[in-house]
């Protein structure tokens, strides 16, 4: 059975490129719906009661107005506090969640010194923890990057280099692996780089697609018609300028790797 129905991408904002992108190489006869959520970026700051009610209005909106056949949580703050919820609900759609890539670090550099950089509501989550003292290699510091996604959501890359300098100033020489656990932070690599020098970084968007197709190759859910792919995207920015806005930037970013 081929399946031409899109697949649905949430996120808190534009960050959730760096795992669209990934997907859309790995299979690229699907189409795809994207929600950026800018409007309410960043989740991490957010309360798990607020998180859990958009996600679960952002999904009714997949399922049932886009006819969503799978719906991937771009955003680790989202898949941390809302995956469950989600999956019991709509329990006939798959739900990919992506996570932080720590056990990378646990295949790749167990021994070098780690950095997690993600939003406070990752860290601070049961699921994270779990992860986290599975693969634990007793050299990793865990940094909550309070209001960085929004610095790089909104583009103020004066700030971010401030931002970056200020509280990554104390890992200088001493980092070999960065943890990129928001999927806004791959947008930031080249600050980060600034600041740490030449580190290993680890994201989860390579897991998370290939996670996606071995779920609809079992729920023999994939478009085998070749077909150049399609993608809506679809902002929550309160203005037509500002949804117009973000759409550009997201398409310029869709054809930069």
């Amino acid at each position: 059975m081929s399946s031409s129905k899109p697949i649905g991408f949430l996120d808190s904002g534009i960050g959730g490129i760096s795992v669209i992108r990934k997907a859309v190489r790995l299979l690229p006869n699907e189409d795809y719906f994207f929600f950026s959520d800018s409007v309410n970026n960043p989740y991490g700051d957010k309360s798990d009661e607020e998180i859990i009610s958009r996600c679960d209005e952002l999904a009714d909106f997949m399922v049932n107005k886009k006819s969503c056949k799978a719906i991937v949580l771009a955003c680790n703050t989202a898949s941390a506090k809302a995956v469950s919820f989600l999956r019991e609900k709509y329990s006939d759609t798959p739900i990919i969640a992506i996570e932080p890539a720590y056990k990378m670090v646990h295949d790749y550099n167990p021994d070098g010194f780690t950095l997690v950089m993600a939003t406070r509501g990752t860290l601070e989550s049961e699921k994270f923890h779990k992860l986290f003292y599975t693969y634990y290699n007793n050299n990793t510091s865990l940094l909550a990057c309070v209001g960085l996604a929004d610095l790089i959501e909104q583009e103020k890359k004066e700030e971010l280099k401030e931002y970056l300098e200020r509280n990554l100033h104390d890992y200088k020489g001493k980092v070999s692996n960065v943890v990129l656990g928001c999927t806004h932070y791959p947008l930031a690599k080249a600050e980060i780089k600034e600041v740490l020098g030449d580190v290993n970084f680890f994201d989860g968007a390579n897991g998370v697609s290939r996670q996606l197709k071995r779920v609809l190759t079992e729920k023999d859910l994939l478009n085998n018609q070749k077909s150049k792919f399609t993608i809506e995207f679809v902002d929550s920015s309160e203005t037509p300028e500002q949804q117009e806005q973000k759409k550009k930037r997201f398409f310029d970013l869709l054809s930069e790797e």
